[in-house]
């Protein structure tokens, strides 16, 4: 008789880049195993979520997040809004599901099965998997599919076509009028010097006044900068871009631009993080990243694919605990 499809939740407080690393550690996990993917997004009521985890009993969730039995296979939760529910997941389903934390949960390790942080948070211990960057959702299957829907207005572009991905401020990270406008100045400079063209996009996130002047600076070379109305092309800039520069402030952006095998060049922002710092040189070790000094430079390396690694730890995991 065929077993049962495993059912996965991907939980998150539903902001994008959150979600992103729940989701994308979900549907690795089901490209391996037979599985079906229930995306959660958890919100408290009022202020509730603003307590110490510890302090927020279930009835302060709001009733359409769908956190209710029967409980899934594996919990797969990113973010603090999480934190009050995966604590105690275990208990509630008597044991069943296989409990799994992104990021630093900053909690006992004791709560979860398998803790996927990122290695420049520097956590360890018997049931951590550290990875380089985050989980993400890119496949090569995906990205070709996203290309080809906008193939008529970006193959035609001039190479190289060079994908900029803004971030902006952070707690360790601002992107001011004055820096964007040097930013934009420099890669305006470095790509009509390499007779290429752009692929913009900004995150929610990037400042007002900085998009502006990025816009200013980047607005006559050929190319196309995202103006967040219609299907968002994202994907399609990565998999038709031949060099992607990257802000600094962004695990994601980073991450998912390794993915590609392309050439990532990094983009400073004012401000400095020692924790983003190490995922860069993590990266810059493994071939995929190198700083954005004026110019637009091309080489190889392996796709950095960490998500597909930790989907096979969590089933090696899970099948050792089921057994």
């Amino acid at each position: 008789m065929a077993e049962s499809p495993l059912t996965i939740w991907a939980v998150s407080d539903g902001r994008a880049g959150i979600e992103a690393q729940a989701v994308g550690l979900a549907q690795a996990v089901a490209r391996r195993r037979p599985a079906r993917v229930e995306v959660k997004a958890v919100s408290w009521k009022g202020r509730w979520g603003r307590l110490p985890w510890r302090l927020i009993p279930l009835s302060a969730l709001e009733p359409d997040s769908g956190i209710a039995p029967p409980w899934p296979d594996v919990w797969i939760a990113a973010g603090r809004a999480t934190l009050p529910l995966s604590t105690r997941i275990r208990r509630w389903s008597e044991g069943r599901t296989f409990v799994v934390q992104v990021q630093h949960p900053r909690t006992p390790l004791s709560y979860y099965d398998l803790v996927v942080p990122p290695r420049h948070d520097g956590l360890s211990g018997p049931n951590v998997f550290p990875i380089t960057g985050a989980p993400q959702r890119l496949t090569p299957e995906r990205l070709a599919q996203d290309l080809g829907r906008f193939a008529e207005r970006i193959q035609p572009l001039p190479s190289p076509r060079v994908a900029v991905l803004i971030g902006g401020k952070s707690k360790a990270h601002d992107l001011t009028p004055a820096r964007a406008a040097a930013m934009g100045a420099e890669i305006a400079q470095a790509v009509s010097r390499a007779r290429g063209s752009v692929l913009v996009t900004f995150s929610r996130r990037t400042p007002e006044p900085a998009r502006r002047e990025l816009k200013a600076a980047l607005g006559a070379l050929p190319g196309w900068i995202w103006d967040e109305t219609g299907e968002n092309p994202y994907f399609a800039f990565l998999a038709g871009a031949d060099v992607i520069l990257v802000t600094e402030d962004s695990t994601n952006l980073a991450t998912e631009a390794a993915f590609t095998g392309k050439p990532v060049q990094l983009l400073a922002m004012d401000g400095r993080s020692e924790k983003l710092a190490r995922f860069h040189a993590d990266l810059a070790e493994r071939g995929a990243l190198r700083s954005f000094r004026g110019r637009i430079e091309t080489w190889a390396y392996p796709p950095v694919d960490e998500t597909a690694r930790a989907a096979e730890e969590l089933l090696r995991r899970f099948d050792a605990r089921r057994g």
